[in-house]
């Protein structure tokens, strides 16, 4: 029996004042009754324009039928044809701007929870299915990935399940590029991210850790030396901007990027860490996207007493999503928006003391649409805070340019590469994700990393 409620059954999710304070997983995820009963809001419609919003074209009503019939197991395999992560996608993909935006019972309330579905699926799977995946007759052909993160991982997967010898080569110690480093426990437990790796691994992907490409071995050494017929380059967009205002440099303040990687993947919320952060009271993040959200929401548990979100917008201009911004709203940031930093102020030991700040107001709209945020004239005040978080955004790392012959890059440092099959100026290299996007979200890398592994099956049948 079709369910007509006009709103998707809630998240269930811990006490804002409690977990502001814990580690732990916010959203809870639905139980059996609540998949079921928010399965039955989906028309089943015939056009499925849902699958149309979706980047790596997971069939969406064909999942949610399953799960109609409580075959978990079939909602899960549908799912896995098209996504190598669904335990992640269900957590950190943008529905509502994807799939759920295009649902026909979006137009007059709610679109289905997609996402929260999907979720569900993948761990109603990690919990029960005990079988591993079968590996694929091998091809007899090699390729390299670089990078552990969504799109080198989606590719990776594609490929071993095409037959192809796959090996990734990561800079850091662990696989999963921003999966663990960028996005706190809160929002994506690691143990999921780890589970995800381990079922590549089971498909016969090698991962070799702390392997630094450009350092440790070149792309040049990979297809000359070792026999690799076709690379894939998914190293992301992990070097840092500042906005170049003076005390930049002063103690105190970190970019987002090493801020959430103590915090994430060297655990230094933990008593004991080997890579600890100061305990401090008032911080304040600069930006307004989903880094900024998570690395305020992390400096909250970390204990500071007030966190500000510190953007030159307005909160409707927020880039963040919005359940993320609701959810730091919940737990206690602060909101100053239509203000922009010009000066990090400092004591007489170098230390952090307060930012300068200038109230803005919007103007016409810019080139990319949004309403273009002016200085107010007189307007400047002092936050007192003893930490800064830049989140103003990322470009990738030279390094791999500057090591590789016939790489062509953009005047940000993205590799150019062909949209629809990341075929990049040299024969037999592709790129994809936030190495030729600048800093994008998971699944865009995932498309990327799925479209990549098509186009290098084509390549290398075709050499």
């Amino acid at each position: 029996m079709a369910n007509m409620s006009l709103k998707k059954n809630p998240m269930p999710s811990q006490d804002p004042n409690v977990r502001n304070k814990n580690f732990l997983e916010v959203a809870l995820g639905y139980t059996k009754e609540m998949a079921l009963d928010e399965a039955q809001r989906c028309l089943n419609c015939k056009n499925m324009p849902c699958v149309k919003g979706c980047p790596v074209s997971i069939q969406i009503p064909d999942f949610i039928q399953k799960i109609k019939e409580e075959d978990f197991e079939g909602a899960y395999k549908v799912i896995a044809k098209s996504s190598s992560l669904p335990a992640v996608c269900g957590r950190v993909c943008p529905q509502e701007s994807q799939c759920e935006s295009k649902c026909v019972r979006g137009i007059k309330g709610e679109p289905v929870g997609i996402g929260r579905l999907e979720r569900f699926v993948a761990d109603w799977h990690n919990a029960n299915a005990s079988e591993a995946p079968s590996k694929p007759e091998p091809n007899g052909h090699k390729v390299a990935v670089i990078g552990a993160g969504p799109a080198g991982l989606t590719c990776a997967g594609d490929l071993a399940k095409m037959g192809y010898s796959v090996a990734i080569f990561e800079a850091l110690h662990l696989a999963g590029g921003v999966l663990v480093y960028g996005i706190p426990e809160f929002r994506l437990p690691k143990s999921i991210v780890q589970k995800e790796v381990d079922s590549l691994k089971a498909l016969g992907v090698e991962v070799e850790v702390n392997s630094v490409i450009g350092k440790v071995l070149t792309i040049d050494e990979l297809m000359d030396e070792m026999g690799y017929e076709a690379i894939f380059i998914g190293s992301g967009a992990g070097l840092p901007r500042f906005m170049g205002i003076p005390g930049e440099a002063l103690n105190g303040v970190y970019s987002a990027n090493e801020f959430l990687t103590r915090v994430n993947l060297m655990k230094a919320y933990k008593e004991g860490s080997a890579t600890p952060i100061k305990k401090n009271t008032n911080v304040a993040v600069v930006g307004g996207g989903n880094v900024a959200m998570d690395a305020a929401r992390s400096a909250l548990r970390l204990g500071a007493e007030k966190v500000y979100i510190v953007y030159r917008r307005g909160m409707e201009e927020l880039p963040a999503r919005k359940e993320e911004v609701e959810h730091a709203e919940e737990e206690g940031i602060i909101f100053k928006t239509l203000c922009n930093p010009v000066e990090v102020l400092g004591d007489e030991k170098g230390f952090v003391k307060g930012i300068k700040c200038i109230e803005m107001e919007l103007g016409e709209p810019d080139a990319s649409g949004r309403r273009r945020p002016m200085e107010k004239p007189d307007s400047e005040f002092v936050l007192d805070i003893d930490c800064m978080i830049m989140s103003i955004g990322t470009s990738p790392n030279p390094l791999i340019k500057s090591t590789t012959e016939g790489l062509e890059t953009n005047r940000h440092g993205c590799i150019v590469a062909d949209e629809t099959t990341g075929q990049t100026s040299r024969p037999g290299v592709f790129a994809g994700g936030d190495a030729v996007t600048g800093a994008a979200t998971v699944i865009l890398a995932m498309g990327a990393g799925k479209n990549a592994a098509k186009a290098i099956d084509e390549y290398i049948q075709n050499k």
